[in-house]
């Protein structure tokens, strides 16, 4: 357990805009942390706080790993910065190399971004991309899904489907639709693992490409397991129905991996816990372990082929007009191949295998506790979900996170739902303190 002598906090806490939080109160009652390690936040008067969240899905190593931290201090000390455009360096061929190995089939290409935010914008382009250079130029609209979280650029919350996330900004980008959610809380409430209903929502694809025809569509994109709305495990042959209407029609499909890629649900990624390739793979969080920020787009070999191998133009012609100055950052580079090696060499996908049972046990012990109306889990990915309060939803859920807070608990909330995703570092006795404190919150929860 780390410890801390008191830091003090600044005065002035007026400046900072914090994103997806409510300002005025967070001011008045702030929540800062002054230092991390392993599991264990510090917050800035010196208070352990154990973190159930891994950070916001993305510590899967836990924090300041030896390995990483002393990676990014050679690396900044070697070479702190390469332009993307035109140049390149050797760590950024290595990790893509790495990510190729890690994915199933033909996965074979990885674009790197800085975000799941740019990641998602980067693979909806790449799938218009490709629609165009195979002669399919008619297809330009994007399916995405109800209650969906793919980022906040103006692509990703256009096919995501969180209404507070759209409502605010205009019409968006046209030529988009949605799937609906997979949630069913009369069937399928305090599921463990996969719910056994709702497959027959993948369906609902066949109804929009009768609506719209397949020429018109050009990708489909879901989160295997929906994670910021509040942990949306897929109902059991749904995914596979999803592949299954998207190959037949000529659609790629886009696996929004960026919070279940590294471990999360006790493999290297979704793909290979569910036995589904998909055309593309948005990462970002646990790619690094939220070291330094850092993103990527896995692609499959006919796309990347498609584009680049087949272009009639001119060899020194550019074949995608896209990218970021920060593209394969040396650090970011240098992070994700030294987390990529301890997530190999301490074994921590086989680890959260071997912990998933233990935290559905623990979690779903808490199914008696007062205004609990749902609990949901896969690998190491839990929700327990909130009666709202009438009048006033997601302050229940709010309210649990500040108590928690003040009793050495860092815990993540979405509407009325508390959210849990522990590094994978953790150990039994973590999600039994987790849960325990957890359900002490929930006793005192009016």
């Amino acid at each position: 357990m780390l410890e801390l002598d008191q830091v003090t906090v600044p005065n002035d806490l007026e400046a900072h805009w914090i994103p997806f939080t409510p300002n005025r109160h967070f001011k008045k009652h702030p929540r800062l942390v002054a230092r991390a390690e392993g599991m264990w936040y510090t917050a800035t008067d010196g208070r352990p706080i154990l973190d159930a969240t891994a950070g916001m899905w993305c510590c899967n190593v836990g924090h300041r790993h030896p390995r990483v931290v002393a990676a990014i201090q050679r690396q900044a000390a070697e070479l702190d910065y390469a332009p993307p455009f035109q140049f390149g360096h050797p760590k950024s061929f290595e990790l893509a190399s790495r990510l190729a190995d890690l994915f199933p089939g033909d996965l074979d290409y990885a674009f790197f971004t800085n975000s799941g935010s740019e990641s998602v914008d980067t693979a909806l382009k790449i799938a218009l991309a490709y629609q165009r250079a195979i002669g399919q130029g008619t297809r330009t609209r994007l399916i995405g899904r109800e209650r969906g979280y793919h980022g906040v650029g103006f692509g990703g919350i256009s096919v995501g489907g969180m209404v507070n996330n759209r409502k605010w900004f205009g019409t968006l980008l046209t030529g988009v639709d949605h799937l609906p959610h997979t949630l069913d809380l009369e069937r399928n409430a305090f599921s463990r693992g996969q719910p056994k209903h709702g497959a027959e929502l993948a369906d609902e694809l066949e109804r929009l490409i009768q609506l719209h025809d397949a020429s018109t569509i050009a990708a489909v994109i879901v989160e295997p397991v929906a994670g910021s709305i509040g942990v949306y495990p897929p109902p059991v042959g749904y995914l596979e129905r999803l592949r299954e209407i998207t190959a037949k029609h000529g659609i790629l499909l886009i696996f929004d991996e960026v919070i279940t890629g590294f471990g999360r649900l006790g493999k290297a990624n979704a793909c290979e816990y569910f036995g589904i390739v998909p055309d593309l793979v948005t990462l970002a969080k646990g790619l690094t372990a939220a070291t330094v920020p850092m993103g990527a787009v896995m692609v499959r070999k006919p796309i990347y082929e498609a584009i680049v191998e087949r272009s009639p133009a001119p060899e020194k012609t550019i074949e995608l007009f896209h990218g970021y100055t920060y593209s394969a950052h040396p650090i970011a580079c240098a992070a994700a191949l030294a987390v990529l090696e301890t997530y190999k060499e301490e074994r921590l996908f086989e680890r959260a295998a071997a912990l998933a049972p233990i935290f559905e046990e623990r979690l779903h012990a808490l199914a008696g506790k007062r205004h609990v109306i749902d609990i949901r889990n896969i690998g190491l990915m839990g929700a327990v979900e909130l009666a709202p309060r009438p009048g006033r939803p997601t302050e229940r859920a709010y309210d649990a996170m500040c108590d928690a807070f003040e009793h050495g608990l860092m815990i993540r909330v979405t509407g009325d739902t508390i959210a849990l995703s522990p590094p994978l570092i953790a150990t039994e006795a973590d999600i039994a303190r987790i849960t325990d404190i957890l359900g002490a919150v929930l006793d005192r929860l009016h």
